[in-house]
């Protein structure tokens, strides 16, 4: 009988990683945990103190810091395949699962299932032939050398890789590899794993060639399973259950999915939303079930395609359904930096990133050519942007792999203010009260085209007062508005007062961003080019 060696990558919620182990091992099949080095040392003491006395959980021997996109991912689930393959020797199947997946078929079902088809599962295509990568980057992947991950160092990856392409220093796929490319969620049998392992052993210049490559853990194993298994012994496709949106994310499942989740024609789903309790559970108590049966329809994809294009109408689990993550997330913080000034707010940006470590992103719903990531289309336009703030957010958040991030409005964007206001996210707000010459006025007016070189004295005289008036009513009113956690830095104000005011914004010390306070050119008038 079929018996599974879960390899779970994971980075967070110790309790949950620590259920779900309990969970799938109950039925007698086994786990090999790698826990992201980037997480706490108190959270990965939590999880092996829990599972210590756990004979069907092993650890990874060496914990290493991952990131999305690069080899750190692909290095992390070969650490817990090698745990696994040495730990339990029982194990016919290796099936990879994320913190956010759970499943939905009972164990016998599944072991039932694998033992019905001796086949590996991984979705694997052809890398260039096929249509599998939608949007961004797609022979550049391979053809050039990725030193820095885009995430955590953006400047870095775009120069290095443009300066390759200037030199023209692409590299060859290696020869005897056809490449293939699928989703990372795969189940893979014994002997294969085994394979994988010596080929790993065997081919050093396989190795560097996938180091350096882009999105690795969706080419690594699906290119190597191809070039070690016979093509009759694949099924391209994978035994996890996900839907992606037309921007690139995944759907998010809820309290009211679980009789859907159980009619798929797979094992697992991801992804299980954090605040599902409901489903959590019964999905939970469903993997050691012995009397489930399951009437398989296999019509997810269909109906997400289907409601989602039509709309709110008709709709047929909830007013809601489908509707992914209207709400950026009720244990994460948007931070709102709002300032007319944009070179003063984009300079304090610059200089509160090392004090927090929070990922900051400028004007985005005011700048046209703010830089921000791909994701899939949503971002391209000031005018998608806005009709769609919430998912955009949403995505950022994910992007960024954080639940804290400080982005930049103008004043005028009150409903925009309003509207994250009333998420169920927390939201801080800091103002940062410029004084305004005559000069910064008039230059206010020839950049929105109130004026020009040559308006009349007379009109820009009678038009100063009123330009004023208008930014001391934006103040006014965002100040009247009543928000939650809202803060003020004011250039007439003194050191302290504003270290106080950027500190309860930040959620650091006053000492940690006193140097900020007290620098010179922090409201110095350099105005960027962008601003308006």
């Amino acid at each position: 009988m079929a018996r599974i060696a879960f390899i779970l990558l994971c980075h967070k919620d110790p309790d949950a990683i620590i259920q779900q182990a309990r969970r799938l091992t109950a039925a007698g099949d086994f786990m090999a945990i790698h826990f992201d080095a980037r997480a706490s040392r108190a959270d990965y003491e939590q999880i092996r103190d829990a599972l210590n006395d756990n004979p069907n959980v092993a650890f990874a021997r060496r914990r290493i810091k991952c990131g999305w996109g690069g080899w750190s991912l692909v290095e992390a689930t070969l650490l817990a395949v090698r745990a696994a393959t040495e730990a339990f020797a029982r194990a016919t199947h290796f099936y990879m699962l994320s913190g956010d997946c759970m499943a939905i078929k009972s164990a016998d079902y599944a072991h039932s299932f694998l033992d019905r088809d001796d086949a590996d599962f991984i979705e694997s295509v052809d890398y260039f032939a096929s249509n599998w990568i939608k949007t961004g980057f797609k022979e550049e992947r391979l053809i050039y050398r990725h030193y820095f991950n885009e995430r955590t160092h953006k400047w870095w990856f775009y120069t290095s890789f443009e300066w390759q392409k200037r030199l023209g220093l692409k590299r060859r796929v290696p020869d005897d590899l056809q490449m293939m490319i699928g989703s990372q969620w795969w189940c893979l049998r014994r002997r294969t794993i085994e394979a994988i392992l010596r080929f790993c052993a065997e081919r050093p210049d396989v190795m560097r060639f996938f180091r350096t490559t882009w999105i690795p853990d969706e080419t690594f194993f699906q290119t190597i399973v191809r070039h070690i298994v016979s093509e009759r012994e694949i099924r391209s496709r994978t035994l996890t259950f996900l839907i992606f949106s037309d921007y690139g994310m995944p759907a998010v499942f809820y309290d009211d999915h679980y009789d859907l989740l159980l009619s798929q024609d797979y094992l697992f789903a991801r992804k299980i939303s954090p605040e599902a309790q409901v489903l959590k559970q019964k999905l939970g108590d469903l993997y050691c079930a012995t009397d489930a049966t399951f009437q398989v329809s296999n019509e997810g994809r269909n109906l997400y395609r289907f409601l989602t294009g039509r709309g709110r109408f008709g709709r047929r689990f909830a007013p809601r359904f489908w509707e992914t993550e209207s709400t950026l997330g009720r244990e994460r913080e948007l931070m709102i930096v709002i300032c007319k000034k944009w070179h003063v707010a984009k300079r304090l940006l610059d200089r509160i990133r090392p004090v927090s470590d929070v990922p900051v992103i400028g004007y985005l719903f005011d700048e046209e050519n703010a830089r921000l990531p791909d994701l899939g289309g949503i971002q391209k336009t000031l005018e998608k942007r806005t009709r769609h703030r919430r998912a955009l957010m949403r995505m950022l958040f994910d992007y960024h792999e954080t639940d804290r991030l400080v982005i930049c409005l103008d004043p005028d964007n009150m409903d925009l203010l309003r509207d994250f206001q009333t998420d169920r996210s927390t939201t801080r707000l800091l103002e940062i009260a410029c004084r305004f010459t005559d000069d910064d006025l008039l230059s206010h007016a020839m950049r929105t085209g109130l004026a020009g070189t040559r308006t009349p004295q007379e009109m820009i005289d009678t038009l100063l007062p009123t330009i004023r008036a208008d930014l001391d009513h934006e103040s006014d009113v965002l100040r009247d508005a009543g928000f939650d956690h809202f803060h003020r830095l004011c250039e007439t104000a003194g050191v302290p007062d504003n270290a106080l005011a950027l500190a309860a914004f930040l959620s650091v010390a006053p000492e940690d961003v006193l140097d900020i306070v007290r620098a010179e050119d922090l409201f110095y008038d350099t105005p960027l080019t962008a601003e308006p």
